[in-house]
This record gives structure tokens, C-alpha cells and sequence, in this order.
């Protein structure tokens, strides 16, 4: 279970973060104050994979502290159409491991021609993604050699807190972010094992999140995709009900990552109505739901804005366990390369 890169590379989560929090400190700063003194009326994000799933929690973490609204870009517009956005009063946030991405880049120029202020969180500070921006936060999370990125996910997500707790000056999140090194160190080690026969045995699952914790949701999706072959769809909690929960019966595999802020009451109210039609639920929580009270995977409780980064620390041990229980290799999933390469 321990003798794979995706594991050993998860489990530097907690030093990754502590190490881009160090060197990026007074950027975080610098930054902080331009956006202060020129606000942007408009956020757009730029990545693909787990960078745009990071960026998912980015929105709800900058729609709700900072009040602007943020936008997915769709890297095509660019890259294929060769369209020409309007952007002068735009901040643009990219976010790539490798920064090497042909439409990504294409995207970040197109959009730094138009008047857009360009942030860069990217691993390789070689990348040509570095040349484009004007202000770089090194995700500094170390070689990441796994087809399944991992810590590069985990610092991009505190990476998204960071810029936001200094942007709206909010002083419980910056003490949060100050403890969520030693904190991931304790979530990894947490013991989903529970859950491993219900998901070993899965074809079709959905997770479930809700708010801050939706993002993560796509993430735990999108690995149990990659690195354990099943089909896993993420819903936020309130959008399941819109048609998708109609196929959930009895014996239906469900993951529920829930937060205890306001949004998380959402994932128990949907984990236990599934409960209640015998699907398959387990529920990552740090309180006691009863109808799933043989059913809760052990989580840590902290600044409900930061949970989600420990729930998905916590789900990145399981899904290495998942995968070798399925008899897979989580380092070097079939057809994928570590580097994507999309135009």
C-alpha cells in the first residue's frame, strides 16, 4: 500500500504547502495590495484536470470573500478559435504543474494582449507559463513523478486560499492556512480501509459536495477515473437532486465529502436521504450523522474554508489503496502521460 510514488508524493502535502506558504510570503503581500489598488471587476481562470478543479474552489473562495465573480476560461476560444477576448479590467489566474500546455498558453497570451493581470501558480519554474505572467507564486511542491498529481493539488488549493486570505485581509484564514501544514500530516494518515470492499466492487459512483468542498469532489472523481478505472461522477449536493439522482438505487456506491460550515449540512441532508434508499454511502465528515453512523470515514475538523484541502489529503491515501486493491498501478494509469499536451 505504502510502496508507490502516488503515495510517498501525497504524503508531502503538508511539507509542499509549508514550503510555498515560506517562499511565497511576501509576494502573497505584494499581490494582495495591487488587487487591492486596482480591483478587477472580473476573475478568469485558466487550466485543465485537477489545476481547473483547484481553481473551482478558488471561485467559491473568491466569490465569496472577495465578492468579484469568476469565470472558467474555455481554453478552445483561444486556441482553436482564435477568438479575441475582452479583458482590461480582468485578473487572470493560470494554473499548471508543468506551465507547458500549448492551449493554456495560447489562452494566457491571448488574454494578457487584451490588458488582463496575469497570476501564475505553476511547479516548473522553467515553464514558458512563467514568461507570460505578471506575478509568479512557485507552487514549489517538488518533482511530482506520478501520472496522478497529488501535492501539486493540494498546493494549488492552499496557493487559492493564500492570494484570498491576504486579498480580504481575513484573519481567521490566514491562522488556518498557518496550521494546515500539520494538519494535512495528520489527514493523510486517517483510515478510510472501511470503504475499500463498497468502492472495490463499484462500476458507477457518484461524490458529493457542496460549496468549498465541490472542487475536491471533481478532483476525487477525476482520480478515481485515473488511477482505479471506475466511472465516478462529482455533484455538488443542491445539483444532484436536478435529474442525476434518479439512478442512485440500492446498493449504489456514494462518497460525501462534507465540511461543517452551512454547505456541508447540505451533503448530510443528500447522504442521508440516499441512506434512506439503501444506496452504498459512506460520509467524510467530522460530525455524527445517525443514519450513517457505521458509515462516517474519520476527518479532521479546522477552518471550514480549509477542510476540503484535508478531505481530499485523507481520499488521496484511500484511492491509492483502491487502486492497488483493484489490482492497478496508480503511478502509471493506461493512455495517460504526466505532461498534456492539448492545442
Amino acid at each position: 500500500m505504502t510502496g508507490t510514488l502516488m503515495f510517498s508524493e501525497a504524503r508531502e502535502g503538508g511539507e509542499a504547502v509549508a514550503r510555498f506558504l515560506e517562499r511565497n510570503a511576501d509576494t502573497l503581500k505584494t499581490l494582495a495590495a495591487h488587487l487591492k489598488a486596482h480591483p478587477p471587476q472580473v476573475v478568469i481562470t485558466c487550466a485543465r484536470g485537477s489545476s481547473d478543479h483547484a481553481s473551482t474552489y478558488g471561485k467559491y473562495l473568491i466569490e465569496t470573500l472577495i465578492g468579484v465573480p469568476v469565470a472558467s476560461a474555455a481554453l478552445s476560444v483561444s486556441s482553436v478559435f482564435a477568438a479575441k477576448p475582452q479583458a482590461a479590467n480582468a485578473l487572470v489566474i493560470a494554473v499548471s504543474q508543468s506551465g507547458r500546455s500549448p492551449d493554456l498558453l495560447t489562452t494566457v497570451e491571448a488574454y494578457k494582449a487584451a490588458g488582463a493581470y496575469v497570476v501564475a501558480l505553476v511547479n516548473d519554474e522553467t515553464a514558458p507559463l512563467v514568461g507570460l505572467a505578471d506575478t509568479v507564486l512557485p507552487l514549489n511542491a517538488g518533482p511530482e513523478k506520478s501520472v496522478a498529481a497529488t501535492k501539486s493539488y493540494i498546493v494549488s488549493l492552499a496557493a487559492y486560499a493564500a492570494i484570498v486570505a491576504e486579498w480580504s485581509n481575513n484573519q481567521s484564514l490566514k491562522d488556518g492556512l498557518k496550521a494546515l501544514p500539520a494538519q494535512l500530516k495528520t489527514a493523510f494518515d486517517a483510515d478510510w480501509s472501511a470503504a475499500l470492499p463498497t468502492f472495490e466492487a463499484a462500476t458507477n459512483l457518484f461524490i458529493i459536495g457542496r460549496g468549498y468542498s465541490f472542487g475536491v469532489a471533481q478532483e476525487a472523481a477525476l482520480k478515481l477515473k485515473e488511477t482505479c478505472a471506475l466511472h465516478a461522477e462529482a455533484f455538488s449536493s443542491a445539483e444532484v437532486r436536478h435529474g442525476p439522482m434518479a439512478i442512485v438505487r440500492e446498493g449504489f456506491p456514494i462518497l460525501a465529502l462534507a465540511t461543517s460550515d452551512t454547505a456541508g449540512d447540505g451533503v448530510r441532508e443528500a447522504a442521508t436521504e440516499f441512506a434512506g434508499r439503501d444506496a452504498d454511502v459512506w460520509l467524510a465528515d467530522t460530525q455524527n450523522t445517525p443514519a450513517l453512523k457505521d458509515r462516517i470515514l474519520p476527518s479532521l475538523k479546522a477552518e471550514p474554508i480549509l477542510e476540503p484541502i484535508l478531505r481530499i489529503q485523507s481520499f488521496y491515501r484511500f484511492a491509492n489503496a483502491l487502486s492497488l486493491a483493484r489490482g492497478l498501478n496508480p503511478d502509471a494509469p493506461p493512455h495517460l502521460n504526466k505532461v498534456t499536451k492539448t492545442v
